[in-house]
């Protein structure tokens, strides 16, 4: 059985209303309020831009030292086509692109995904055994956290609009040693990933879906570090640097049964000669243009996990 670090509480949520959406895009699909964007288009994302200093990108987690800014790096807007991937969901896996989709996953045992207690004992055990089930060659999975993101103003995480891989290799090889400690040493030895488990809570999804590129078409160079700094230690993710040979997708009103599996890190995709491309996939929230104005924003949870084998 899987366990996990203490988690931070996050804010209730009366998920009635969603629900209620939900049905009434199921009863009347043509009305304006209700209508999912599909199909290939054109979005804008942002992309990191480095320091003009030339400085070891960073971010402070919480509040910054006084003098110190939150962050020293950039951004900036790109515009770019994005395919559809909905019906055509089996022809990407992790080796390849990095990211993958499950359909047609029970309903959870865990109902309104307001405490995080209750979301580790029922929810959990879920998702350890989809992965154990959809990654070939999986023998050990570790859950290490979650995030609740919700559009609503004041919610205590959003959807994050900015280009981004949550693990490198130096914090994927960090969280072995920190939640796997006794094992960590022959658990390198083999292969390891870290796997995001993506679904939403409200689903269709009809704002704020989830973009995610390719890792076959991500170049090592478009990768940058960067230093993700808490009180007493520093992580690191990656934001990923603009190149036009990038191809994005994202999968049209994904529903509450429908699962992404996003893969951050793998290490046998570092290996020289290895046929896995994957490893390693850029991912964030977009506006849709062709999102209604009304449109209900979406809400979701991503679990973590170490996924270890063959």
């Amino acid at each position: 059985m899987a366990t996990a670090a203490p988690l931070q509480a996050t804010a209730a949520h009366n998920l009635s209303q969603s629900a209620r959406t939900e049905a009434a895009y199921h009863a009347n699909e043509s009305a304006d309020d209700t209508y999912i964007p599909r199909g290939d288009t054109v979005v804008t994302l942002n992309y990191f831009r480095p320091p003009e200093d030339g400085s070891v990108p960073f971010n402070f987690v919480e509040k910054q030292p006084e003098g110190q800014p939150q962050r020293n790096f950039g951004d900036f807007d790109v515009q770019v086509p994005i395919t559809d991937i909905r019906g055509r969901e089996s022809e990407y896996t992790l080796d390849k692109d990095a990211f993958a989709v499950v359909s047609g996953v029970p309903e959870s045992a865990e109902r309104d995904f307001v405490d995080d207690e209750s979301i580790k004992k029922n929810y959990y055990p879920e998702v350890e055994k989809l992965l154990l089930d959809h990654v070939p060659g999986s023998n050990k999975i570790f859950l290490f956290d979650h995030t609740i993101r919700r559009s609503t103003p004041g919610a205590p995480r959003a959807p994050v609009t900015r280009v981004h891989i949550d693990q490198t290799k130096k914090s994927s090889t960090w969280r072995v040693n920190l939640h796997l400690p006794e094992e960590a040493e022959k658990l390198l030895q083999g292969r390891y990933r870290i796997i995001n488990v993506w679904r939403p809570l409200n689903g269709p999804v009809q704002a704020n879906p989830l973009g995610f590129a390719s890792s076959s078409t991500l170049k090592d160079e478009d990768l940058i570090p960067i230093e993700h700094r808490y009180p007493h230690r520093t992580g690191e993710t990656a934001g990923i640097r603009y190149n036009d040979s990038q191809k994005w997708h994202y999968l049209s009103g994904m529903k509450n049964d429908e699962r992404l599996f996003l893969e951050c890190f793998d290490s046998e995709a570092s290996k020289d000669g290895s046929n896995v491309l994957g490893g390693r996939v850029p991912h964030t929230a977009f506006q849709d243009p062709r999102t209604p104005a009304n449109a209900v924003g979406r809400e979701s949870i991503e679990v973590r996990a170490l996924v270890f084998g063959p």
